[in-house]
């Protein structure tokens, strides 16, 4: 990777992610963080975090993989907002709305979320 940075990219690691992803081992979501945290673009890194979340909250609409997933966040997320909407997303999923278990009784969020509110019919319902 240091060869093709050197030779290529004159020793500057690029800031878009068309160009990213022509280093070895660079996925989209590396360029993702790396544009984003780097070099504060727009770009919305998604993880497995960041995929359950948004689609629980009712941010994305059956997103079926994380580049649909990122086009849908994209283009409702403020762009001055999305460098850190990604950080805001995989927090949430690591210690509040985690996978087998949310957090819902502790969660700020529970007003606008897609999953609580479905849960919450279908508890009154029983």
């Amino acid at each position: 990777m240091a060869k093709i940075l050197v030779n290529d990219f004159k020793s500057i690691v690029p800031s878009e992610i068309d160009e990213l992803v022509k280093l070895p081992g660079v996925g989209r979501k590396t360029a993702n963080v790396i544009a984003s945290v780097v070099y504060d673009k727009p770009a919305m890194a998604v993880d497995t975090h960041v995929f359950r979340v948004s689609a629980r909250l009712g941010l994305t609409t059956n997103a079926k993989n994380p580049l649909q997933t990122e086009r849908q966040l994209i283009k409702f997320i403020p762009s001055e907002l999305v460098p850190r909407a990604h950080h805001w997303l995989i927090l949430h999923g690591r210690y509040t709305c985690l996978a087998r278990s949310p957090k819902c009784s502790e969660c700020p969020l529970t007003k606008w979320c897609k999953f609580y509110g479905l849960n919450k019919k279908l508890t009154l319902k029983k």
